[in-house]
């Protein structure tokens, strides 16, 4: 009686499904990271959106469909939700995470403050890019453990608080690598090249989509070896590294972009630092 007892015990401290890979590699619910949400049995997955936009759903393990949430930056520690288009919704916790600071002296004044001519060409570059992060098709990804787009050291992470030259701006929102200039820059995924472009900003920059919503941004880049349209495989080579728009040398940034919310990188490759 007393060995049933126990086993009981242990059944009900069980989760009621034992936890799978994607899970445990991807849910990091803090800003910036992503959150991995239950979603139940079903012979098909439900159509999920989160602040309005649709989010990536997958089957885990043959036995339940989950959520994959990228939640924003700007996102608040606390409950979040997600609506079902069964009517139901679900929510998730946001828990804290601190970013530290970045101080980056730029020789360019206009990469700082740039004039009325600049900063309308910036606005029409943004508007260009922001369209190519909102695509969302339904190919399901080719994987969600992502290779490491070039083989280097992480130099600058996500999340840092950035001052150009004292003057605060943007987040960082992608992931940099340290890595020679003409360093192959291969997809971490498959995808379909979605977007090319020399932005003021960015430099040389191509945007894969991997599937509903999940897109990589590359950016600074050298040379651009693909074109709009092109189906890369995963490993294929993209571009070479440069230190192309806004870079104080050369390096790779990454960019990984959930339901239209820039998220870690390092998430996906197992790097992931709380």
């Amino acid at each position: 009686m007393r060995c049933f007892s126990i086993l009981l015990m242990l059944l009900l401290t069980l989760p009621a499904h034992a936890e799978g890979f994607i899970s445990r590699l991807l849910n990091k619910p803090v800003p910036g990271g992503v959150a991995v949400v239950d979603l139940g049995p079903g012979p098909a997955a439900p159509a999920v959106r989160y602040q309005g936009k649709p989010v990536l759903t997958i089957h885990e393990d043959g036995q339940r469909w989950i959520a994959i949430v990228g939640i924003p930056l700007s996102v608040k520690p606390g409950r979040q939700q997600i609506s079902l288009d069964d009517g139901r919704q679900l929510s998730f916790e946001v828990g804290s995470k601190t970013y530290v600071e970045q101080r980056i002296t730029i020789k360019n004044q206009q990469q700082v403050n740039p004039n009325a001519a600049n900063l309308k060409r910036i606005k029409r570059e943004l508007a260009e890019q922001t369209r190519a992060y909102q695509q969302f098709s339904p190919r399901q990804p080719s994987n969600l453990l992502f290779d490491k787009p070039v083989n280097g050291p992480l130099s600058s992470p996500f999340g840092l608080r950035r001052f150009f030259n004292g003057e605060e701006r943007n987040p960082h929102s992608g992931l940099d690598f340290a890595a020679n200039r003409g360093t192959p820059i291969k997809a971490p995924a498959a995808g379909k090249v979605i977007l090319v472009g020399d932005y003021f900003f960015n430099g040389k920059t191509v945007f894969v989509d991997h599937g509903q919503g999940l897109i990589s941004m590359f950016c600074h880049l050298s040379e651009i070896g693909v074109k709009v349209g092109d189906e890369l495989p995963r490993g294929g080579v993209l571009g070479k590294v440069g230190a192309t728009g806004r870079a104080t040398g050369p390096h790779l940034h990454w960019n990984v972009s959930l339901n239209d919310a820039r998220v870690d990188p390092a998430i996906f490759i197992g790097a992931f630092k709380p």
